[in-house]
This record gives C-alpha cells, structure tokens and sequence, in this order.
C-alpha cells in the first residue's frame, strides 16, 4: 500500500533498525519502544489486519516470530508479544504487526488487563454460541 509506513519500511524507502529479514517477514526495533529490544514483526506483504491474511502468510509471519522470540529469550527475562487489530484495539499502524516486547526484572513496565465492569456468564455464553457458528 503506497501510503503505509510498514509498506515503505519494507520497501527500505524509510531507515529502520531491521534485526530480522527474509522473503515474508520483516522485523525491526520500534521507534518508540516500551523497553530496550521492543521489536515489530510485520509480514512484507500488506494486509490492514490478521483476519485478511491468508494461512500460507500467517504461519510464513508466525516462523518469523518464533524464530525473534527465542532469541529475545536469551537476552531478556521475559517476553510479551502483542497483536492489536483497528483502532479500538490499539492498531496504530494499519498494518498488521506483532510487539514482541522483552521483558527485564524491575523494569517498570505494567500491562494491566482491567475494565470498569466485568463480563458477565451470559455475556459469555452468548459469545460462545455466536462465534461457534462462524468457526464451523
């Protein structure tokens, strides 16, 4: 996609700090990252978010994520890896992409999954139903 950023890194038209590189994936430090070694993975070609890739580019994309986070795992003590998809999801960057985020003791760093209300049974036990029906 002309317009995006992750399009134009790929394409080497804006400098990044790639530390991972082959013919799907490209991985490379994020410029504003929560700790040292906050990496992005993207895969080379465009899509806007993970249910538009195909399986073939998916597990080409989760290789290259695997491969990133064994090796972030032997210069941190721990790993997050995250994947937002739109806005309200926190995508900031129409591109699908994963955060593997290193993680050291003491960092500082807090992820809390906390809300003003809590989901209810039934709240649940309706999702179930409805999103078995799409997976069958």
């Amino acid at each position: 996609m002309k317009d995006c950023i992750f399009c134009k890194i790929v394409n080497k038209e804006i400098p990044s700090k790639i530390i991972y590189e082959d013919e799907h994936a490209l991985a490379f430090l994020d410029i504003e990252p929560v700790n040292v070694g906050h990496t992005l993975v993207v895969p080379k070609k465009h899509f806007e978010t993970i249910d538009k890739m195909d399986k073939e580019e998916y597990d080409k994309l989760s290789e290259a994520i695997l491969k990133i986070s064994k090796g972030i795992m032997c210069l941190a003590d721990g790993l997050n890896v995250m994947q937002n998809n739109k806005e309200i999801a926190g995508q900031a960057v129409p591109h699908v992409h994963f955060h593997l985020i290193p993680r050291y003791n003491d960092d500082g760093y807090r992820f809390d999954w906390k809300k003003d209300e809590d989901v209810t049974e039934k709240e649940n036990n309706e999702f179930l139903e409805k999103i078995k029906s799409f997976l069958k």
